[in-house]
């Protein structure tokens, strides 16, 4: 049983998982910033100096005047609308970083060549005109043909 658990967690599909996960946690860590530190201040002061992250409203009906004191109330129901649209924010440019480079790397991936089809037609070595592959008679000069799936002919 440990060989068998060896043998999965070690396999390169799972290492290069481990790897893409690890990776992922430390690119939503950064986009994250980009959003909070980057995006969202020029945006909330376009918007009249608003910080997304203090925009909430309270459930129980009560004011508050931040996040903070809403909090200090025994932890006050609210709606942290502000948070979501930043999160969201994450989400899209997240998506979209993911989108590109999912993109970018199929281009680079070898395309499948089409496997050869059966050949249709066979030359028949006595008039060299193109019979059927699977003919064992030639129609245009009833000749005999052996059975094999090529007569010494071209294949077409």
């Amino acid at each position: 049983m440990l060989k068998e658990f060896k043998d999965f967690a070690f396999k390169g599909n799972m290492v290069d998982l481990a790897v893409g996960v690890i990776i992922g946690g430390a690119f939503g860590k950064v986009i994250t910033s980009i959003v909070n530190d980057v995006i969202m201040p020029p945006i909330g002061l376009l918007l009249g100096r608003v910080n997304f992250n203090e925009l909430f409203i309270s459930l129980n009906g009560k004011h508050y005047d931040t996040l903070a004191d809403a909090a200090a109330d025994k932890g006050a129901p609210v709606l942290k609308y502000g948070a979501f649209i930043s999160t969201f924010l994450d989400f899209l440019i997240v998506a979209a970083v993911i989108f590109i480079v999912v993109k970018q790397l199929s281009k680079f991936r070898k395309k499948e060549e089409p496997k050869e089809k059966a050949p249709t037609t066979k030359s028949c070595p006595h008039c060299l005109s193109d019979i059927p592959a699977q003919a064992t008679r030639c129609k245009f000069c009833t000749s005999e043909l052996s059975s094999g799936p090529s007569v010494s002919g071209s294949i077409q």
